[in-house]
């Protein structure tokens, strides 16, 4: 009979496999266009959509098919504030921020204490604050500007709390501040951001299972019938060096990490909710209120976990299947 012999399980660019810090995803991203350049959304569950292959390559070419699907719910998200950096020893850290003075309410839940009336004291040091003016006199010295926002879950009879991060703008430094001026205290729409066919790299926090063995978290072969224990690994070191290397597997933390998947295909934006929503609902999330976005393939993260979506920064992979329009979308 032959030797057993496999590759190794599980890549080991994702170490240390640790729990996420927080549940909220943030990305990183650059653009030359003055505009916002990522979204925060909300996973509501898979379907199937239907339509027709304009992939040369498939032999499928021209022919009705079918492709899975995730759906995620986008409500409006609204600019909390300005946020500078400059140059430091290592890298960037902040100047200041600039927020404004229209807020949501709900974002009491979040952060304590926001915005509540304070003593007089307080007020005259809160007059000293920084302004967009000062970020103008000190532009020589600011490297780039970001946007906080926060989402509207409550727009969506989804959750109270909002999800609070901070996003990246495109262009030059003197564009981003003109852009973050006009949208301080407003609202972004999907739309503004993204149009259909665009594709995007999406990071959210995966599906957690808890402390796993090194069989379900690895899929290492387990010992033989007559072995002391069957579902370890057989050998974790040599007695010299006295040392258990980073590479053997161990039991641990498996999943609840911080994932991103590359080039996802926005195959539809719309706020036609009848399309998309069913007798039922989805699962564990319920039906759509608002706009929404369908993207081919799945995403990781559980549903109504917060995601994170940007325009792809890595040069777009062709597949086999490519669907230019929708015409149908299997609910149930």
């Amino acid at each position: 009979m032959a030797k057993y012999n496999a590759s190794r399980k599980g890549s080991m660019a994702f170490y240390p496999r640790v729990r996420a810090k927080k549940q909220t995803p943030s990305m990183k991203a650059s653009g030359n266009e003055a505009k916002a350049l990522s979204f925060i959304c909300y996973k509501a569950g898979m379907t199937q959509v239907v339509g027709k292959n304009t992939h040369k390559g498939s032999p499928t070419f021209g022919q009705t098919v079918y492709m899975p699907a995730t759906i995620v719910e986008c409500p409006p998200i609204k600019v909390l504030g300005i946020r500078a950096y400059i140059k430091a020893e290592i890298g960037f850290e902040v100047l200041n921020d600039v927020l404004s003075e229209k807020f949501d309410k709900e974002l009491d839940r979040k952060i304590p204490n926001f915005k509540k009336p304070v003593s007089k004291k307080v007020k005259k040091e809160e007059e000293k604050k920084f302004s967009i003016q000062d970020f103008q006199q000190q532009m020589e010295q600011i490297e780039y500007f970001t946007l906080l926002v926060n989402t509207q879950p409550n727009s969506i009879e989804l959750k109270k709390k909002p999800d609070i991060v901070e996003i990246n703008i495109g262009g030059k430094k003197e564009e981003q501040l003109n852009y973050a001026k006009d949208v301080l205290g407003k609202e972004i729409n999907i739309e503004e951001v993204f149009k259909e066919k665009d594709f995007l790299d999406i990071r959210a926090v995966t599906k957690g299972k808890g402390f796993q063995g090194v069989i379900k978290r690895f899929g290492i072969k387990q010992q033989r019938p007559k072995a002391k224990k069957r579902r370890i690994v057989g050998s974790i070191s040599p007695w010299n060096p006295s040392t258990v290397m980073f590479t053997v597997a161990r039991a641990g933390q498996m999943g609840y990490h911080n994932r991103t998947e590359y080039n996802k295909r926005i195959l539809k934006i719309s706020d036609e909710i009848k399309d998309v929503n069913g007798k039922s609902g989805y699962t564990r999330y319920g039906t759509i209120k608002g706009k929404y976005i369908i993207i081919a393939g799945s995403i990781p993260g559980v549903s109504k976990r917060c995601i994170s979506i940007r325009k792809s920064q890595r040069p777009e992979k062709k597949s086999g299947l490519k669907l230019d329009t929708v015409e149908r979308i299997l609910v149930k």
